[in-house]
């Protein structure tokens, strides 16, 4: 284990919030690596804390696919695997698609001038380096966008798979040679929102989530 590992202190986030930060964090640098052991105790002497807000943000890092409980061996983290990354995006393809063409007739003039200053944001924060910067603006601009359908029922659905795709997403954005790739294809979904051209809209998701299932994959075969 990582002698790194130190709590992220927030004074406004439960403890079990803070444990889950600092944990997630560490996983997705690589810091703890994929079949590495979560032991509670071991955990709990290095983060200063109880063994119950370790126990509770291990399950949050399993709701998010980042560990996982073997029978009688505990919990580890989850190593990243095509099946389980093809799985989510499947998902998350089918559902996006849904939310960009709901999207694409009830989006308001306000939610598009807001999208279009968030796709800026993204650009600008590829050149800060930092990969969690990156990732929430990536993340604040399908939320618009899902937000737009007025379907609070798809939001939550989306919102369960987002967790569950953001160790894939961070992989993504780690090579910055995707980073063209995705500000063309977020420029071309705000194009076809603007134009309510639903065909346009639907086809540049589908690219945007096709293109990442190709890079990750790559990306894991060669970590194998």
């Amino acid at each position: 284990m990582t002698d790194d590992l130190t709590l992220n202190m927030d004074a406004y986030l439960p403890l079990r919030d803070v444990v889950f930060n600092t944990l997630r964090e560490a996983i997705l640098k690589g810091e703890l690596k994929p079949g590495e052991r979560l032991m509670e105790l071991q955990l709990a002497a290095k983060l200063g804390v109880s063994r119950t807000p370790i126990r509770e943000a291990i399950r949050m890092l399993e709701q998010e696919g980042l560990a996982v409980t073997i029978p009688r061996k505990g919990a580890e983290v989850a190593k990243m695997t095509e099946k389980d990354m093809e799985d989510v995006l499947q998902i998350r393809d089918a559902l996006d698609e849904l939310a960009a063409s709901i999207a694409c007739e009830q989006m308001t003039k306000e939610q598009l001038d807001t999208l279009t200053e968030t796709m800026h944001e993204f650009e600008e924060s590829t050149k800060s380096k930092d990969l969690k910067k990156i990732a929430a603006a990536d993340v604040q601009f399908h939320d618009i966008i899902y937000q737009a359908t007025g379907n609070p029922k798809l939001v939550n659905m989306l919102n369960n798979l987002r967790e569950q795709m953001y160790r894939y997403r961070v992989e993504y954005l780690k090579d910055e040679r995707n980073y063209p790739t995705l500000m063309r294809e977020h420029s071309e979904i705000v194009e076809g929102l603007m134009t309510k051209d639903k065909g346009r809209v639907t086809e540049a998701m589908h690219k945007h989530v096709k293109n990442q299932v190709v890079a990750v994959k790559e990306m894991i075969r060669e970590q194998e």
